[in-house]
């Protein structure tokens, strides 16, 4: 019974003629749900190339962990937006 009165306020609010594009327009949005529910996440490969170090790597290797890098006088960071 209270599904036929949604169906009927459903039907007032936005006319006989825009059911079929609501109809529509769920059912892609239920399929596009569906979807992306049982799909896996597509995982990024990247590869690791080794590279020789060179005095600004090691200069940032000898930053004790949690410190703030250092940053050149010349290069300002601006604040974000």
């Amino acid at each position: 019974m209270e599904l036929l009165l949604v169906l009927v306020i459903v039907l007032i609010v936005f006319g006989a003629g825009k059911l079929p594009q609501l109809g529509e327009g769920l059912g892609k949005a239920i399929k596009g749900f569906k979807k992306t529910v049982h799909e896996p996440e597509p995982q990024e490969i990247t590869e690791v190339h080794p590279t020789a170090p060179t005095s600004q790597a090691s200069s940032a290797s000898s930053t004790p962990a949690g410190a703030p890098a250092r940053q050149d006088p010349g290069k300002a960071q601006s604040p974000a937006h």
